[in-house]
């Protein structure tokens, strides 16, 4: 009998594919979704992606969702504490393993692998080490169809944000950043993959620029003058 399974997943173009593989690995049966969301604004954790579309992507895929809802800028305790709270839930549920869609940040798997030890559960990482645009270019052969939604402005310029995730965007890419997006430097939103049941319509609503800086435990709103600050974009998207 296959084990029970959740996927880590964000909404984003790795998620989307590390499903794809996980779904297709017999020694598996991925059971539920899991998402960290902003409780605050009602948004996907770093993405920016209201969760109106969120649970738009949990019904064409079939799967129930489960939200790890925290504030708007929670501190590392803080987030440990609620993960481990669901993934113990989840864990109580009778899943056994957790698929995430690294690709090879070590320390980010070190510390998934750590949490998910604490919750008896173990990980499983099915893009691991593979090239990045071999991974983009398997993404748009599976047919999956994603859109950028948030662009970190120390790699990419506004005019990134809002754009398909396609041949031209990978071509267009400055060189430094990754073609995944690995390091931060982009986000997207998968509108359509061979396992929906149907595409997401939307629309596109503003374009939002937010400043964030480095805080003592969590990520803390900053002006534009603190040299530790970064610009991150915003396209809004709107459920058609």
């Amino acid at each position: 009998m296959p084990t029970q399974a959740l996927l880590s997943w964000s909404g984003g173009k790795d998620s989307a594919l590390a499903l794809y593989h996980a779904r297709h690995d017999p020694r598996y049966q991925v059971a539920h979704l899991l998402t960290s969301v902003n409780a605050h604004y009602e948004r996907v954790s770093m993405h920016g992606v209201r969760v109106a579309l969120l649970e738009a992507q949990a019904t064409r895929i079939g799967l129930p969702l489960t939200q790890l809802r925290l504030p708007e800028m929670p501190a590392m305790a803080e987030y440990d504490q609620a993960q481990q709270a669901t993934l113990g839930s989840l864990r109580a549920r009778g899943v056994e393993a957790a698929f995430y869609g690294d690709i090879f940040l070590e320390d980010l798997r070190a510390y998934r692998e750590q949490q998910l030890a604490r919750a008896g559960l173990r990980g499983e990482f099915p893009l691991w080490q593979r090239p990045g645009a071999e991974l983009l270019r398997e993404f748009l052969d599976l047919g999956f169809r994603a859109i950028i939604v948030c662009v970190n402005e120390r790699w990419l310029d506004a005019s990134f944000c809002g754009r398909l995730l396609d041949a031209d965007f990978l071509r267009d890419l400055p060189p430094g950043v990754d073609p995944c997006g690995e390091n931060g430097e982009y986000h997207s939103f998968v509108f359509d993959a061979p396992y929906f049941s149907a595409p997401i319509s939307f629309t596109k609503g503003e374009l939002v620029r937010r400043t964030y800086a480095p805080a003592a435990g969590s990520a803390a709103p900053a002006g534009a003058d603190d040299p530790f600050a970064t610009g991150f974009w915003y396209q809004d998207l709107l459920p058609a």
